[in-house]
């Protein structure tokens, strides 16, 4: 079996597999992250007849994929594990009533911070997005160079995941056509949020996952971090001397508690593969045994939080959470994914959305833009790249 993914911990979980089996073996070809590069390599190579067996595909990309005819329904051959999905996870792999994938994880929101320097300045976590903003004024007093987290204007995804949280609903469906409200009012109430906060200065604007954010940890100017529950395992690994002095709390909420999905990962079978039955078996195991959660959590790379629900006691056990003093933070994240808004469905062209997106919000900074603004624009473009692609889009 080929497959091509790039979690964290995913050699891990191949090692394991190919050590368990005689009868099947698995050649791993770890490739640039979805955004990064991934998933034109994938389109390539489905064009080129040369796919691999298996893909890593995201949540949001997967109706895309789909849409492009480059995945295999693969419904008849998961009936049998089906039950054990939480129906909101499930439903984001299924269109048209099949299943075109598994999910391997879900992604429910978190709030990391330094408990130390909050502790140390009387600082309050945050349980609310009012609380929020009054804590980052607070950290800003504490230290003029320091702020409570950062606005990332290359990763659209997070305001992805906060529009959801608030109650936005980017797509639906109404009879054969799509429904886009990506600037409905939730998202745009999320949109002024962070705009505000852009304009008084209040968070860092640096890249996602770039060298200067990496730095603002490091030189302590840089408090907390919106992110999901993947990110334990990402700050650990790239702050290793701060141990001890983080902890994670549940997102910020506009009042009930509430949480989005940022990110999560499928397997699908690409229309290519020679072997769809033993490809769905392949990814059973990579999704669903004990087995690969242990490999993929002992990595001490990755923090995830498995899809399924019996999955997720094993990967408490195996993710040392000694960098959080030994927080229970999977309890959170069970929490946080218990709070995920019921409802929310991906269009069908998220890589041209999420780059329209991309291309507008590093505007943001200098100013040439507004975050509000980019949604609208984004609401337009997006209409038009559904439309030419021959669906039907309802009238707003």
């Amino acid at each position: 079996m080929t497959f091509w993914g790039w979690a964290k911990g995913t050699q891990q979980v191949v090692d394991a597999f190919n050590a368990s089996h005689k009868d099947v073996q698995i050649k791993f070809e770890e490739i640039p992250s979805g955004n990064a590069g991934g998933y034109a390599k994938f389109s390539n190579a489905v064009k080129a007849g040369n796919a691999p067996d298996i893909m890593s595909v995201e949540y949001p990309q997967l109706p895309d994929f789909v849409n492009q005819g480059a995945l295999q329904d693969i419904s008849a051959e998961v009936s049998d594990v089906k039950p054990k999905y939480p129906a909101g996870v499930l439903g984001l792999v299924e269109l048209g009533g099949k299943t075109w994938a598994l999910p391997m994880d879900a992604a429910p929101q978190v709030f990391f911070y330094r408990k130390d320097l909050f502790e140390k300045n009387k600082i309050e976590v945050p349980k609310t997005w009012d609380d929020f903003k009054a804590a980052a004024e607070k950290v800003k007093k504490a230290d003029g160079k320091a702020r409570i987290a950062t606005f990332f204007p290359d990763d659209p995804s997070v305001l992805a995941a906060l529009s959801w949280q608030a109650g936005g609903r980017w797509f639906g469906t109404e009879g054969d056509a799509w429904k886009v409200t990506i600037n409905d009012e939730p998202s745009k109430k999320v949109a002024a949020y962070w705009q505000d906060l852009v304009k008084e200065d209040l968070v860092k604007v640096q890249p996602s996952f770039s060298q200067e954010w990496n730095a603002a940890f490091e030189d302590g100017t840089l408090w907390g971090y919106v992110g999901a529950n993947w990110g334990a395992g990402v700050m650990k690994g790239n702050h290793a001397g701060q141990s001890g002095k983080w902890a994670i709390a549940p997102i910020p909420n506009w009042g009930t508690p509430a949480s989005g999905m940022l990110g999560g990962t499928t397997f699908a079978v690409s229309k290519g593969s020679k072997n769809t039955k033993a490809a769905v078996e392949v990814v059973k195991w990579l999704t669903g045994s004990q087995e690969a959660w242990s490999a993929r959590l002992s990595s001490g790379t990755s923090s995830g939080f498995p899809a399924i629900t019996d999955l997720v006691p094993v990967a408490a056990k195996s993710f040392d959470a000694s960098f959080y003093g030994g927080q229970d933070i999977y309890a959170l994240f069970s929490e946080s994914y218990a709070t995920i808004q019921p409802g929310w469905t991906w269009g069908p062209s998220m890589v041209q959305t999420l780059t329209a997106f991309k291309d507008a919000l590093g505007k943001v900074g200098s100013g040439e833009t507004t975050i509000p603004d980019v949604f609208d624009a984004v609401q337009t473009a997006t209409v038009a790249e559904i439309k030419s692609r021959g669906l039907n889009v309802a009238q707003q």
